[in-house]
């Protein structure tokens, strides 16, 4: 008989036994791999890597049902499952394009500031005048 992964079975066990506070999903994917990889105690065979502990025989089960859940509605799991209780997940709609709005140059740049002595519009860092010299206080 054949053995197969349950990768499911795997993740919601990490999931929900990992803290994913401030972990990039490449991090949460290396510790995940890594946590897989552990020396845990087998039944009956000692010891051997995490990962044997998710594999299930084949036999009696459709190809159908071994396929890869590709599923990509959000089901929380883990310290998020109480937060969203009751919230239902629905499947992304077609996005329209945000509206783009022209740069105005004025809007990004700092308001300035004017000379004390002239009245010249100045950078709002200048410490001396363009136009009559004059110290900027």
């Amino acid at each position: 008989m054949t053995k197969v992964f349950n990768g499911r079975s795997a993740t919601e066990e990490y999931m929900s036994t990992h803290s994913l506070t401030f972990s990039t999903p490449e991090m949460t994917l290396r510790k995940f791999a890594l946590w897989l990889g552990e020396q845990v105690n087998l039944a009956g065979t000692g010891q051997g890597p995490r990962l044997l502990l998710y594999l299930e025989e084949k036999g009696g089960k459709k190809d159908s049902e071994l396929a890869p859940d590709t599923d990509d509605s959000f089901r929380p799991s883990g310290a998020v499952t109480d937060m969203y209780k009751g919230a239902e997940s629905s499947m992304p709609t077609e996005e329209t394009a945000p509206q783009l709005t022209p740069l105005n140059r004025e809007t990004l740049e700092p308001e300035g500031k004017f000379c004390i002595s002239c009245g010249n519009k100045l950078k709002i860092n200048a410490r001396f005048c363009t136009k009559c010299g004059s110290a900027q206080s």
